[in-house]
């Protein structure tokens, strides 16, 4: 049998050269379905974000499509061509869950949810020629680990191929997280066990790891356990943490010496008043500071996430965020606009609220607004969002952040860092258009190190 699973490209990636954002992490969710097929079956990868899908090749037994967002439309396309050759579709993902009965108009079978039992499932009847027109898991485990493909990997095109997933989900429940719809019926937060988790690591070559995990340190006990078994293999790391987890002095102690080199911290906003009303409870503004400077401490530095339109938000919003995030010494940041993404809690709320105010897929990349607020139109919400990129990343305050917070060391980590990823695009352009984006990864590696 062969079978050729598809990453279609997002909207975005569509504009002309692309940033180097879309050339830093493969497929890791269709090498992981990948790894379900037998040895005996062809099996390919195409990750349009980084080559061309040829459609005029020979056509395969079953394609199997992964669908966000804003490649919905693009996946939609793909799925319909691909049916006219004879081709069985499989469709799963972020999107094709929250809106499974759209997708289904495009596919032969949807698979709803995490795939670490439905897929296989999918694959025994589709073997047997009785495949069913939905699939939603069962159970939710990591147990036996399911081992991604990383040989149908093109690592060539990739800044960070090294990236692993140990666990699923996320133990909070914000309102505007994809999470409670994608893994209704079941566990919201599963893992490995460690010692697959620390395999899994030991496993990858070279020195630098990303964890695509929600949030790597949800379960206390098993971080500090793996970060004392990872330790030894000397790798730099990055991974996504909450702000709670970060008040944590001997968690965060333990991911420094384990080689913690960068955090996502979704700090979101600034305004107190903004976060309530969203379940992000565990966020306190008040603590921000003190984290950011323990974080900072220990070597580490800081990828945070703001999200403009919230309730609570006004025209301050923006250089107060903006000013804060400078002051504070952040090594990168990225904003998003508030989206309210189908399946989530806050869509169903702000439709029945009748402030939806487009269902175009393809806006939906939290740099459109799509929503009425009540105090910011959607013209100052976007403005907004772009003049914080321009605020953040100018010349002048990068140097002001750079001098914000940290030893003289940190301080030229930082400037390396934020500089190479916002102020170097025609140098990505290049590595990428020539497949050099390996060349990088040392430089990478040794910014990431704190010593």
């Amino acid at each position: 049998m062969y079978v050729r699973f598809i990453l279609p490209r997002i909207v975005e990636a569509t504009e002309g050269f692309r940033p180097i954002k879309y050339s830093l992490f493969p497929p890791l969710g269709l090498a992981t379905l990948a790894g379900y097929l037998s040895p005996e079956d062809e099996v390919d990868i195409v990750d349009e974000h980084v080559e061309r899908l040829d459609m005029e090749d020979r056509v395969p037994d079953l394609v199997g499509i992964e669908v966000y967002v804003t490649c919905a439309k693009r996946a939609y396309g793909i799925a319909d061509e691909y049916r006219k050759r004879g081709a069985y579709v499989v469709m799963g993902g972020l999107h094709a869950t929250a809106c499974s009965d759209e997708a289904a108009r495009h596919a032969d079978t949807v698979v709803c949810g995490p795939a670490e039992e439905a897929f296989p499932r999918f694959l025994s009847d589709f073997r047997r020629g009785h495949p069913q027109k939905h699939y939603t898991s069962h159970t939710r485990s990591l147990t036996p680990f399911p081992t991604p493909r990383r040989d149908l990997i093109k690592r060539e095109n990739y800044l960070v191929p090294n990236c692993v997933a140990i666990s699923r989900g996320c133990p909070h429940s914000c309102d505007f997280c994809y999470k409670e719809n994608f893994y209704a019926g079941g566990k919201s937060y599963y893992r490995a066990t460690l010692e697959h988790a620390v395999a899994e690591v030991a496993s990858l070559p070279g020195k630098y790891v990303y964890f695509m995990d929600d949030n790597l340190f949800a379960d206390e006990k098993f971080a500090l356990d793996l970060f004392r078994e990872i330790a030894p293999l000397k790798k730099a790391w990055q991974a996504a943490a909450t702000v709670a987890a970060l008040k944590n002095p001997r968690l965060l102690d333990a991911a420094a010496r384990a080689g913690a080199g960068s955090l996502f911290v979704g700090f979101e906003t600034v305004n107190e008043r903004s976060i309530s009303g969203h379940g992000k409870n565990h966020n306190c503004v008040e603590d921000y500071e003190a984290v950011v400077h323990a974080v900072h401490s220990e070597g580490i530095m800081i990828n945070a996430s703001f999200v403009y339109g919230l309730e609570a938000d006004d025209e301050r919003v923006f250089a107060e965020t903006t000013e804060w995030a400078i002051r504070m010494g952040l090594e990168t940041a990225t904003f998003h606009i508030l989206t309210p993404y189908p399946g989530s809690g806050l869509f169903a709320r702000y439709r029945a609220q009748g402030r939806i105010l487009t269902e175009d897929w393809d806006l939906y990349d939290t740099r459109h607004c799509v929503f009425r607020h009540p105090h910011l139109t959607p013209e100052t919400l976007e403005r907004g969002y772009w003049k914080s990129y321009e605020d953040f990343y100018s010349w002048k305050n990068i140097f002001r952040s750079v001098c914000a917070d940290g030893d003289f060391w940190h301080r030229m980590r930082h400037l390396a860092y934020t500089s190479s990823w916002k102020k170097m695009e025609g140098f990505w352009r290049i590595l990428i258009a020539l497949h050099k984006l390996p060349m990088a990864r040392p430089l990478l590696e040794k910014v990431l190190r704190s010593s």
